[in-house]
């Protein structure tokens, strides 16, 4: 059992398809499949039937059916999902994906190259090569992928004409030089007709090349099982006390019992007692399979943690340089936390700066401060916590991350680590010996930040200068920051923007944590608008240090108030990205505190606060 998986293992090939749209992709596999005698019985039948309703290609077989798998793409002629399709020959097993070749699917084409070793691309032997081939080309070699099949398609449509056929093969290799590809073998083919697909076509005697499935039968693709040992633990298995396995995908090189490891960030070293699979222990694992590591000593070790070889160990930090695919409609704001998944682990992420927006057809890299849906760019990036890694080049598994919302749970964004910033290794956090709680205590107080939150207008700065009063009469020492006036210093250079509002709350964040660790009542009057801002920054507080008050006014009860005219003014266009009129205020959902400013005035809202300060409140006990 364990042989036959190991050679599957080693014959397997993940590719994927892409092009501009119509150059033929889902007709080519579907040939490929038909050709190969790769279809069950249920299957040709199925083509039949479907031939009659949805079918392109009149009477004749359209084999593009055999892949695109949704009504919309039946109905449009045209691939919008990524279609995967597997399938064996005596001599290699396949796992091919399709992709959609229009401009707003990129994030599609990375999903299906995130995990490939080879691309087809097609090219319409009518049009040559197109924006889209050079923004598809540029985004496999991005991904990682090395070995790129060049199919001339509808060459039945050009007269198998040899003179364009060597002149799309010289735009092309000239325009992919600099892209770092290994190998690009060139095809001319009619996936219609079956021509050069699975059997040599007579149609073009010039071609002295391999048909495109023998070619994806004999391709040697670069792996990762002569590079140094690395393993992420998914799971650490402890099923009784006698037994406490690391549990794991290799994601390069190869071990065996008796090796020295080291565990990354940890830096724990041990050696390799035995490797256990479902089928039994072995006498050494490679890349790509699932295995159970058992250690010589007890070693504390958790998920998201890598296994690497002792001699040539990983390295971790928690600042990057990566490029970033953007898959949400939602704009990436830099400054906004945002959930990284990085091999088996859960980090939080936050892109720090755009460096610059790649054009993936032209390759200009254009200036920009924030990303929309498919824009590609280069950026620097933070994590929470040092994360083991290697570039995304080198290791895939240890390079590549995505990006999660950490409200909608949807992912926005797909990444690639480059290097490590020099800054994250020459900082380093100093150890101070009077503690934050000492401070406090010197003051006779406890510490904490009340964030005032709600819309512009609903009386935050004035519950929160009389609570100050308030405080400073009973003897508290406290510290009050005012949105207002935070932005005639601090923040003097910051807009109106999303991306600047983000920035505006992370420094705010900051000057509070380090006001409490210096024992202060810190009140801080922000409307900051977007619930992912004020989480972040509770997420910078010790547990219970960061108390939440909604100030909840309606609207329009703010907009009667409008001391200060700027309702009016944003009703009339003068104050653009305005909080409630053309810029949304997402409410707290579960803050500590709500103060309905219907039911009280200002006195009785900041005294509601001090007494919770004061310990008169039995409620807030």
């Amino acid at each position: 059992m364990g042989a036959v998986r190991q050679q599957e293992r080693s014959t397997l090939l993940r590719f994927i398809t892409c092009g501009s749209v119509g150059a033929g992709k889902s007709t080519l596999i579907g040939r490929l499949l038909w050709e190969s005698k790769l279809l069950y019985e249920d299957q040709a039948a199925t083509l039949q039937r479907d031939l009659q309703h949805h079918g392109t290609q009149g009477v004749n077989l359209d084999f593009a059916l055999l892949v695109d798998g949704l009504q919309a793409e039946f109905e449009q002629g045209v691939t919008i999902d990524v279609a995967y399709r597997s399938f064996t020959t005596s001599r290699r097993r396949f796992v091919v994906a399709d992709t959609p070749g229009h401009e707003q699917y990129t994030r599609n084409i990375a999903t299906g190259a995130s995990r490939a070793e080879l691309a087809v691309l097609l090219v319409d032997a009518r049009n040559g090569v197109l924006e889209q081939t050079k923004g598809h080309s540029r985004i496999v070699s991005l991904l990682g992928i090395r070995h790129v099949v060049i199919a001339v398609n509808k060459m039945d449509l050009v007269g198998w004409d040899k003179t364009l056929y060597d002149r799309i093969e010289s735009d092309y290799r000239q325009f992919a030089e600099p892209l770092g590809f290994t190998q690009i073998q060139f095809l001319p083919v009619s996936a219609l007709h079956g021509d050069n697909v699975v059997e040599s076509s007579p149609n073009a005697p010039w071609y002295g090349g391999p048909p495109l499935l023998q070619f994806l039968e004999e391709v040697e693709v670069s792996r990762h099982e002569m590079a140094a040992f690395r393993m992420p633990v998914q799971w650490v298995n402890r099923p009784n006390p006698d037994f406490r396995g690391f549990c794991g995908r290799i994601a390069a090189g190869c071990v065996r019992p008796g090796d020295r490891v080291r565990l990354v960030p940890g830096g724990t070293e041990t050696t390799i007692r035995s490797i256990v699979t479902f089928d039994g222990e072995l006498p050494h694992a490679h890349q790509g399979q699932s295995v159970t590591l058992l250690f010589s000593e007890e070693v504390d070790a958790n998920r998201g943690d890598v296994v690497c070889a002792a001699s040539d160990p990983v390295q971790a930090s928690d600042q990057f340089e990566a490029h970033v695919l953007w898959m949400s409609s939602q704009r990436l704001v830099p400054g906004r936390t945002y959930s990284a998944k990085i091999h088996s682990k859960y980090f939080g992420a936050t892109v720090t700066q755009v460096k610059y927006r790649l054009d993936v057809g032209s390759g200009a890299q254009l200036a920009a401060t924030t990303l929309g849906l498919n824009d590609v760019a280069v950026v620097t990036l933070s994590f929470d916590r040092p994360v083991p890694f290697e570039d995304y080049a080198t290791n895939r598994t240890l390079g590549g991350f995505i990006l999660i919302d950490r409200l909608t749970h949807d992912t926005v964004g797909a990444g690639m680590i480059h290097f490590a910033l020099r800054r994250a290794t020459n900082i380093h956090w100093q150890t101070v010996d009077v503690h934050p709680a000492a401070r406090a205590a010197l003051k006779t107080q406890r510490a904490r930040c009340f964030w005032f939150t709600g819309l512009s207008g609903s009386g935050k700065s004035t519950i929160a200068n009389l609570l100050d009063k308030r405080l400073h009469a009973a003897g508290k020492h406290t510290f009050m920051l005012d949105g207002d006036n935070v932005r005639h210093g601090l923040n003097r250079d910051l807009g109106f923007t999303e991306a600047d509002r983000v920035e505006n709350i992370r420094r705010v964040a900051e000057v509070a944590r380090l006001m409490v660790e210096a024992g202060l009542i810190v009140l801080v009057s922000f409307i900051s608008p977007f619930r992912s801002e004020r989480e972040s920054a509770r997420k910078r507080f010790a547990e219970g240090d960061f108390v939440e008050v909604f100030v909840d006014t309606p609207l329009a009860v703010c907009e009667q108030r409008d001391t200060k005219g700027l309702y009016v003014k944003a009703r009339a266009g003068l104050l653009p990205n305005f909080t409630g009129i053309d810029s949304p205020y997402e409410a707290p959902e579960q803050p500590e505190v709500r103060l309905d400013t219907i039911e009280l005035d200002a006195v009785a809202a900041a005294e509601r606060i001090a007494a919770m300060v004061l310990g008169d409140d039995p409620n807030s006990r």
